[in-house]
């Protein structure tokens, strides 16, 4: 038989103890293979989020291991749907979880009810922990102390925002070329000339931010649950909190008031007269992994017999391959994997991790791993084109003859 731990005891012993104790453990019994620790230190997020549980489950799915020993159901899974889902499928191929705190075997018989009632104790412990670290967030907003400090000029020291010397510099340079008529793109690729990586929505984000001005708007985003720690924009379900002057500015009122003046200027002027931009099924939905930039619809060598529809990471198809060298995705076969997982209204988010791959997150929370390969040329030619092609061979075929 083969044991393998599962988890860590980051309340009590180190990674490094634990894994020692698991190695005496089995090792000291000589029923028993020995092959190593699948441990998330510290991650008790969903499944798809602890990338060594998968390897864990893998790992069993092709038969590497028959017994797998774990320190507890919470250090195992702390999601009830999760733990059970993950102990029945392994439970259909024969692989038994020890959970040793608890002393059960998911293989007896009472193993799965026991399952049910303990592994809902530790979800709800997991979401009162979650509730009082919010509970002590939202007190801090309410006083008006930020929770993070990451970003360009600042960082969080003693609870106050400390300006950043070096790239307090870079922010005032971002500002003042944007009032001398630079856009965001412009502005990046003279920062990308001096070694300065930032994307055109990292600057955006930097000239709207106010907290460059001195001031904190607070809770701008709020967690779903405490399961998958999805963030989204607070919408108005939870109060907001605005302080001024809660430290010191890199740029004046007078300046970032004009930024945002010309902010919507530019807006204004670039939306004058034109129709609103198109909407179409997957606008928004799509994410290149590579450079964070959504990936956009684009007719493809428009005007040729060769036109095509393709979904194009938007950083590639303005700056080229230099600067991400994502793949176009053609329509027709992302409509098609998007069916095979489904449809459309039971996905949230698509991410391109590389070439022919697509990973869908799912509304419910769970993760689809997808690949896709271009359709032969063949495939891909409309009858205009097939026929115009034997045309062409007929007529070569007479010039020969």
């Amino acid at each position: 038989m083969r044991g393998y731990p599962c988890g860590t005891e980051e309340m009590l012993h180190s990674l490094a103890a634990q894994v020692s104790a698991y190695s005496e453990l089995i090792q000291g019994n000589p029923d028993w293979n020995y092959c190593g620790v699948y441990a998330d230190e510290a991650l008790t997020g969903t499944k798809d989020t602890r990338p060594e549980f998968q390897r864990l489950v893998a790992d069993c799915r092709v038969g590497l291991i028959d017994t797998v020993i774990t320190k507890s159901i919470s250090r195992f899974a702390r999601n009830t749907v999760t733990l059970l889902e993950t102990v029945r499928e392994l439970k259909t191929i024969g692989i038994d979880v020890f959970f040793e705190e608890q002393n059960i075997h998911s293989l007896s018989c009472e193993g799965e009810l026991m399952l049910t009632i303990l592994a809902g104790y530790a979800q709800e412990e997991s979401m009162s922990c979650s509730e009082n670290v919010k509970w002590r967030i939202r007190k801090d907003f309410a006083e008006g102390k930020p929770s993070t400090g990451k970003m360009l000029g600042y960082r969080l020291k003693d609870g106050v925002l400390t300006i950043v010397p070096e790239e307090a510099e870079v922010v005032r340079q971002i500002f003042d070329d944007y009032l001398s008529g630079m856009g965001t793109l412009a502005i990046k690729k003279k920062l990308a000339a001096e070694g300065i990586s930032f994307s055109q929505t990292g600057i955006s984000h930097i000239l709207r931010n106010e907290k460059h001005k001195g001031c904190l708007l607070l809770q701008k985003t709020i967690v779903t649950d405490h399961i998958s720690k999805k963030q989204i924009r607070n919408d108005g379900r939870l109060p907001q909190f605005y302080v001024t002057d809660s430290h010191e500015p890199i740029i004046s009122e007078e300046i970032f008031d004009a930024v945002q003046t010309e902010i919507a200027r530019r807006a204004a002027k670039h939306n004058s007269g034109n129709f609103p931009a198109r909407q179409y099924p997957c606008t928004g939905m799509i994410r290149c992994e590579k450079c964070g930039a959504s990936y956009r619809r684009k007719h493809a060598a428009a005007g040729s017999k060769y036109e095509k529809i393709v979904w194009i990471c938007a950083t590639f198809n303005t700056l080229g391959k230099s600067e991400c060298d994502s793949q176009q995705i053609p329509e027709d076969i992302l409509l098609a994997k998007i069916a095979e997982v489904g449809g459309l209204d039971k996905v949230a988010e698509i991410i391109v991790p590389a070439h022919n791959r697509l990973t869908f997150i799912m509304k419910d929370g769970s993760t689809i791993e997808s690949e896709w390969q271009h359709r032969s040329r063949s495939e891909s030619w409309t009858d205009e084109m097939k026929a115009g092609a034997a045309e062409h061979a007929k007529r070569g075929g007479a010039k020969n003859g």
